[in-house]
């Protein structure tokens, strides 16, 4: 140990030496963790942004076999039966359509959600509130507008005049529903919207909220085993963790694979520089064996020398993307609606702990091979070097 200990020390000591190839090594391995730490942290936030604000008590009935809002459907007597059920403290039948804004930063046209809602629309979402301006007035071509899709999408300042199609619609004001998915979204009045889109008395979906979560199970057999409708029923906190996967899935196999290809090269400027450190310290490594000291002291000293370079690129990489991203407001397609959803990148404890792991790895596998070459070493030709 008091070997190990002394080689180790004079092994750092000798670090200012050595400073380029080490900072080679540091910032290597700092921009893979920042990488792979930003990537999958902008799956975290577009997950966050779906399951944010969803409560077990909610349920969400869609007809059997759609996949989404966009191609499920129900008529006006199918939608009364559903929220008749008396295990729905409150219910609301929405109609769901998509309208074309302008995004602010790049004045590209994108798919935003425009729903229509019932007046127990606000009550199904407890978070709900509005923040600007006055809830639409039932009857008129009036809308809301959620702070983030008024954020990232032109014309949706309270006052402003839309125009969709051949109607034109009154922004009175913005809502928030507490961070989740519904704050990318335009509401309405679903007659009005109804009309404006010649849909007559259908409806898209219903929102319901439980009297009681534990109903839940009672609630699905009802409507499941009624031969007058075909319905699939869900948990909202099931249906929104659904909808995020393809795209959160895609995001994570993406971050990874391109984290990957840089841990490779990273690893081979951790190698470059402990074979470096080995070799301008051979003549030193062997005055050492000469006088007794053992092989592994020596193997500890370079592998420490290693994972503390490392750990200093994985530290500063993880802080370089949670200084730099975390919070960072964006907007993508959504793959389940094909409708924008806005959200911010969520820079979580573990995904900084993933990085730094990584980077300790990436310490472990360069220092392994100089270190084993610094131990076999033969005393007399590292004398001579």
């Amino acid at each position: 140990m008091r070997q190990t200990l002394a080689i180790t020390l004079q092994n750092l000591r000798s670090i200012p030496g050595r400073i380029g190839p080490s900072l080679v090594a540091v910032i290597g391995v700092a921009g893979v963790v920042a990488v792979l730490v930003a990537v999958l942290s902008m799956a975290r936030g577009f997950e966050s942004a779906l399951t944010t604000g969803t409560d077990p008590e909610n349920v969400v009935i869609m007809r059997s076999g759609s996949s989404g809002e966009l191609d499920s459907g129900f008529d006006g007597p199918t939608t009364r039966l559903i929220t008749q059920a008396p295990q729905l403290a409150f219910a609301s039948p929405e109609l769901y359509v998509v309208v074309d804004l302008q995004k602010k930063s790049t004045g590209t046209q994108a798919n935003v959600p425009f729903r229509g809602i019932s007046e127990d629309g606000p009550a199904v979402r407890d978070e709900f509130e509005i923040v600007e301006g006055r809830l639409f007035e039932r009857g008129r071509k009036e809308l809301i507008a959620g702070v983030a899709a008024a954020e990232k999408f032109s014309g949706l300042e309270v006052g402003n005049t839309l125009q969709f199609g051949q109607e034109r619609w009154d922004v009175v004001g913005l809502f928030s529903t507490g961070g989740g998915a519904t704050e990318s979204e335009l509401w309405t009045d679903t007659a009005i919207l109804q009309g404006a889109y010649r849909r007559g008395n259908s409806y898209s979906i219903v929102y319901g909220r439980l009297q009681n979560a534990d109903d839940f199970q009672a609630f699905k057999d009802e409507l499941t085993t009624d031969p007058r409708l075909s319905v699939k029923v869900e948990r909202e906190t099931e249906f929104r963790a659904q909808q995020s996967e393809a795209l959160s899935g895609f995001i994570s196999v993406l971050g990874y694979g391109i984290a990957i290809l840089m841990a490779l090269g990273a690893l081979f400027g951790a190698l470059n520089t402990m074979y470096t450190a080995v070799s301008d310290r051979s003549r030193e490594i062997g005055t050492l064996r000469a006088l007794g000291f053992a092989s592994a002291p020596i193997v500890v000293s370079v592998m420490v020398e290693a994972l503390l370079l490392a750990l200093a690129g994985g530290v500063i990489g993880a802080a370089a993307a949670y200084a730099l991203f975390n919070g960072f407001a964006v907007s993508t397609l959504n793959f389940s609606s094909f409708t924008q959803v806005v959200f911010a990148f969520a820079v979580t404890p573990d995904l900084l702990v993933q990085g730094v792991i990584l980077a300790l790895f990436i310490g472990l596998i360069g220092g392994l091979a100089p270190a084993v070459r610094a131990a076999r070493m033969p005393i007399v030709s590292a004398l001579r070097e």
